[in-house]
């Protein structure tokens, strides 16, 4: 598989940014918000991909950010959602406003993406509601430790949905070397006094 490519770019069309990589052109299909901030012809590019093959064809998608491919994967792994919707997706929402609107169930803001009607977009919603990654953060951050990790795994598992399992894990008073116990205790104490 093709994990990423580093190279410049041989140019950019509707729905794919072109990548020459040592004289061999890639055609990379992608969001819009890669190829906004692809840069010009001649500039150097590296892009994190996620190859597609079909029967008839080997299609490769990238992106910029991790988020974005990480996004990306969790898309099409929903049914009915294909590369090219969650291309659409992320085209039309970043991926802060994505972990958003799934996380707050906003099925009217996902049915503003063009191919996404009402039933595609609860599709979306019941399925990665409470399923998402605990790495797919907002802004792409990746939590400070494996014990944020460990303690927002834990709070999806009482109950909580991801965005305040995030939150209170993020605000808990505890000691940045404290044990998972202590750190659960504050995001608990945390989400009680919310």
């Amino acid at each position: 598989m093709i994990a990423g490519l580093k190279g410049i770019v041989h140019g950019v069309t509707g729905d794919a940014v072109l990548v020459d990589v040592q004289g061999v052109i890639y055609r990379v299909m992608t969001s819009g918000q890669t190829l906004a901030d692809a840069g010009d012809v001649g500039d150097r590019i590296s892009v994190v991909t996620h190859l597609v093959v079909r029967e008839d064809a080997m299609v490769l998608y990238g992106f910029l950010t991790e988020a974005e491919l990480t996004w990306f994967q969790t898309l099409i792994g929903v049914s009915g959602v294909g590369p090219r919707l969650a291309c659409a997706i992320l085209t039309k929402m970043t991926p802060d406003v994505l972990l958003e609107a799934i996380s707050q169930e906003r099925v009217d803001l996902l049915s503003t993406v063009p191919g996404v009607g009402k039933r595609t977009a609860s599709r979306l919603v019941l399925e990665l509601r409470g399923k998402l990654p605990a790495d797919i953060t907002p802004s792409g951050r990746v939590p400070s430790s494996r014990e944020d990790l460990e303690v927002v795994e834990a709070l999806q598992a009482l109950g909580y949905s991801i965005a305040e399992a995030r939150q209170a894990a993020a605000q808990a008073d505890a000691e940045a070397t404290a044990p998972v116990e202590e750190r659960l205790v504050a995001a608990l104490r945390n989400l009680a006094t919310a």
